[in-house]
């Protein structure tokens, strides 16, 4: 999965809970980016490279989700 894929994922998520989400590029150099759900937030890489399966979990993590909830 990528970066983008995983926002996308995360919004589906939120929309079935109810959560705001919301993306901001500028908290971010370059590509990266602050991905907020609710009052957590985590920094996604480039939104065009694969994210390896130890930082998807810490991103998750970082964000109060499992992967069962973005699936």
């Amino acid at each position: 999965m990528n970066g983008g894929e995983f926002i996308r994922l995360v919004r589906k998520a939120a929309r079935a809970t109810g959560t705001t989400v919301r993306f901001e590029s500028r908290h971010g150099k370059g590509s990266h980016g602050r991905l907020y759900y609710g009052s957590r937030f985590t920094t996604v890489k480039d939104r065009k490279k694969e994210i390896r399966a130890g930082l998807l979990s810490a991103m998750l993590d970082q964000l109060g989700l499992t992967l069962d909830d973005i699936s």
